[in-house]
């Protein structure tokens, strides 16, 4: 636990002190944030304000992890053997850090060309693809000494559901599905100034706490405690809890600049990151499907633009004024802080019922 609470700290610290220097160095370089013309004509005055934030707690998250690290060597020598970096931290980190690079790739191309055009929607997809598609066979092929993989070849719920076995192929698959699905959901909620920080502030404390809970509960190599079905078969679920507390810790350093006005935004280098980070999360700790629940409003705001799509070329109807949601209440007359706000709280809403599910299946086992 001290661990978790050590790397959560230093990452708050890193991220709330680091982030003014991102903003002057951001400003200096005149990364500003190009502002669609079609958007709600409130946002224009937005515009200049510097982006590419995302690199900040991308940054401190790393640091934190390795500091995380430094407190484990105070640890007996036999539990340290068994929370040293591992292939957990590098695909979840990976996630991070190269979904983080794609979306920096679009920021740059957005800032050097003066506008929102950025990378293409293909190039965006395919950056994701080859992120997702290498990190998701190293977390298939790639076992402990144990043999446990840091993804499942089943699909998960809770945890694995036995009868939905759909290989290590098919599990690869899967595994970059949620990774860029994940990803481009956090990016379509980012717009409001906060809003995509705080509902990912949410979700990662709730996966900081599942990890922890795993931790507690692993089987590692308890026989008795596998036969019992009490455990969780999770690969380092220690590792998942502090880098999920370490990013969590950075996004709140980061909130804090980056709530109303806000004073540097987190561009597509923070949301494709985060993105990929919390897809990871939902892979290693073998929640696929309960991910779709603790995630939430990315998942309503990822269905308006779907329903958008589908209505409009369908029927030439929109369903809503604007997608995302965000906009369409944008329009409908609600202040930004009021739609973040209230949107914060059915982010909340909606790791709360994903937590409750997740504890009430460990009653119902050892019930």
């Amino acid at each position: 636990m001290r661990a978790v609470i050590v790397a959560a700290a230093v990452a708050f610290i890193i991220s709330l002190f680091g982030t003014p220097v991102a903003i002057r160095v951001f400003t200096a370089l005149k990364a500003g944030q190009p502002i669609r013309a079609v958007g709600p004509a409130t946002h224009q005055g937005k515009k200049g304000t510097p982006t590419m934030g995302g690199v900040a707690f991308i940054v401190a998250t790393v640091l934190a992890y390795v500091a995380g690290h430094i407190a484990l060597t105070t640890l007996p020598t036999e539990q340290i053997a068994q929370v040293q970096p591992t292939m957990t931290a590098l695909v979840l980190l990976g996630l991070f850090v190269f979904c983080g690079a794609v979306g920096f790739l679009d920021d740059f191309l957005k800032v050097r060309k003066r506008n929102s055009s950025g990378l293409s929607a293909k190039g965006k997809l395919l950056g994701q693809l080859l992120v997702g598609g290498g990190l998701g066979i190293a977390a298939l092929y790639v076992p402990s000494t144990n043999g446990q993989t840091v993804a499942s070849e089943h699909i998960s719920f809770i945890r694995d559901i036995s009868f939905l076995d759909v290989g290590k192929v098919g599990s690869v698959l899967v595994f970059v599905f949620v990774i860029m699905s994940m990803s481009n959901g956090v990016n379509l909620t980012d717009g409001l100034d906060g809003l995509a920080t705080g509902a990912s502030i949410l979700v990662l404390g709730a996966y900081s706490l599942i990890g922890f809970w795993q931790y507690r509960h692993w089987c590692g190599d308890d026989t008795y405690a596998r036969t019992a079905n009490y455990c969780y078969e999770v690969r380092d679920p220690l590792e998942v809890a502090l880098i999920a507390a370490a990013a969590a810790g950075a996004c709140v350093g980061f909130l804090w600049w980056n709530t109303s006005p806000a004073r540097i935004f987190m561009g597509d280098t923070g949301a494709l990151g985060l993105g990929g980070l919390i897809g990871g999360l939902a892979m290693a700790t073998r929640t696929t499907l309960l991910s779709i629940i603790i995630g939430g409003l990315f998942v309503i705001i990822t269905m308006s633009v779907v329903i958008q799509i589908i209505s409009f070329k369908t029927t030439g109807k929109r369903v809503f004024r604007m997608s995302p949601l965000q906009h369409h209440f944008e329009l409908a007359g609600w202040s930004e802080v009021n739609i973040v706000v209230r949107f914060w709280i059915v982010a909340g809403i909606c790791t709360a019922i994903g937590l409750g599910l997740f504890y009430s299946d460990f009653l119902a086992v050892m019930g």
